[in-house]
């Protein structure tokens, strides 16, 4: 995970240190969140219409390593990005994504909280981005902030409608709270001895998690890194200006695991005040247990284009699956290529709410998102044959690329607002009719590769 104030930069050259790309071992998610993305007028519109610099630079960089961006919020300056290993995408399901705005009278989108929440495996999971409000004496403001985006977000989800009830929520942003007390000379002699602990006491989130109860369902590793908050720009040195802000850990990572059942002696007494809702949580929890530890916490001190040092954690989720399969099979007939037909075969391998808004899109081995698809087939528009166990699905080969290439197909279910079911690769032949026409060199080979004429892909 990582969360960072980027101060409206524009992305740098090199991410490798930020996402942790030589690290010996992969993760399986990423999950980034920004604040204070730049969103001028002319840039927000085009963003609108395309992805901006700062997404377009993730996918680049993590498509080519299999993963694919799963979801995406932006609200302003805000923006949560969600990516998977694609081994991970068809049990990922059921995703929305919504914000909250708090800034000036909740109508302007500079604060509040984007979040993205989906089922892993059948666990829920809530992510929530926020940039709370600034300044060293809003500090209950900022908790009122928080708590309203808590008690007022909701998802279209039966199962988890409210953030707090999801199985586990990571909290992470700007959340803007400061060091009071101290002076000046004693925090930054603290941050150059690297006596961080000294401060932790004084840190408005952790003395406000002593009075306020919601703050306390919250978990937090300890701050064992220099305040990220503020810095000079192309430096490391704190800041310099006539304000001389105080240095503090304004960008921060936290999570709540739900609460688990209460112990025996006490379940007869709470199972009459809870909901069939509830008690089904309550065994889901039990049947198919999650547990969730902290491997890392720490700032990166190398990026200096913003007045804030990006924040990284990361996680390991050990769970048992409640879903195993997915939710369905699917695979080319037959060799593809521009010159004849195709067909799809694919198998429903359980129940679910498929509907006439689904459909198979056929992607570049690579993908980056949802939405980077070559061409698609809505599935219940083109079937062609029906089964009870297979069902063929007709691609006209207008419809796919003349130059060919290594080729996945993915069912995307419009219900669970994400794809159930991905083939293995295969490979689509280039088309002989275009190369004997002239508008395919020979021997071309890949998606990627330039056409003889535009009028190929028509």
């Amino acid at each position: 995970m990582v969360t960072w104030n980027v101060a409206t930069a524009d992305p740098p050259d090199d991410v490798t240190l930020l996402l942790h790309l030589n690290s010996p071992k992969s993760p399986d998610l990423y999950v980034i969140g920004l604040q204070e993305v730049y969103s001028g007028p002319m840039r927000f519109m085009s963003d609108t219409l395309f992805e901006d610099p700062w997404s377009q630079l993730f996918m680049s960089i993590l498509a080519p390593r299999n993963y694919v961006k799963v979801s995406s919020i932006r609200m302003q300056g805000l923006l949560l990005l969600f990516f998977s290993k694609l081994e991970h995408v068809p049990f990922i399901r059921d995703i929305h994504a919504t914000y909250t705005r708090t800034g000036i009278f909740g109508y302007w989108g500079n604060k509040g909280g984007v979040s993205v929440r989906l089922s892993f495996y059948g666990h829920t999971l809530c992510f929530l981005n926020c940039h709370l409000a600034a300044h060293m004496k809003y500090a209950t403001e900022r908790v009122d902030e928080f708590e309203y985006i808590m008690g007022t977000q909701t998802f279209e989800c039966k199962k988890a409608q409210r953030i707090v009830d999801h199985r586990l929520v990571f909290w992470f942003g700007d959340l803007n709270f400061r060091i009071q007390d101290h002076g000046m000379h004693f925090v930054r002699t603290c941050i150059n001895n690297q006596n961080y602990n000294l401060l932790w006491s004084k840190d408005q989130l952790t003395m406000l998690k002593n009075k306020e109860e919601m703050l306390q369902e919250f978990e937090e590793g300890p701050l064992d890194f220099q305040p990220t908050y503020k810095f000079d720009l192309k430096s490391d040195t704190y800041d310099s200006s006539g304000k001389k802000r105080k240095p503090a850990w304004t960008d921060r990572i936290l999570w709540r695991l739900r609460p688990a059942a209460p112990p025996p002696e006490e379940q007869d007494e709470s199972a009459d005040r809870l909901d069939a809702r509830e008690l089904r949580q309550l065994e889901e929890d039990m049947e198919y247990p999650l547990k969730v530890s902290q491997e890392l916490y720490t700032s990166q001190m190398e990026y200096s284009i913003s007045d804030h040092k990006p924040v990284i954690g990361v996680f390991t989720l050990v769970l048992r699956k409640i879903h195993t399969t997915p939710l369905v099979r699917l695979q080319p007939e037959g060799d593809w290529s521009a010159d004849i037909d195709s067909m799809v075969l694919y198998s429903p391998l359980q129940p679910f709410p498929s509907s006439t808004w689904d459909w198979i899109g056929l992607y570049k081995v690579g993908f980056t998102s949802v939405s980077d698809y070559i061409t698609y087939t809505w599935v219940k528009d083109d079937e062609v044959a029906f089964n009870e166990e297979v069902i063929q699905v007709y691609v006209g080969k207008e419809e796919i690329p003349v130059e060919g290439g290594e080729c996945v197909l993915c069912y995307y279910c419009s219900t669970l607002q994400s794809i159930v079911g991905i083939s293995e690769p295969f490979k689509v032949h280039e088309s002989k009719v275009a190369i004997e026409e002239g508008l395919l060199p020979e021997r071309i080979n890949g998606l990627d590769k330039a056409v003889g004429s535009e009028d190929a892909w028509n």
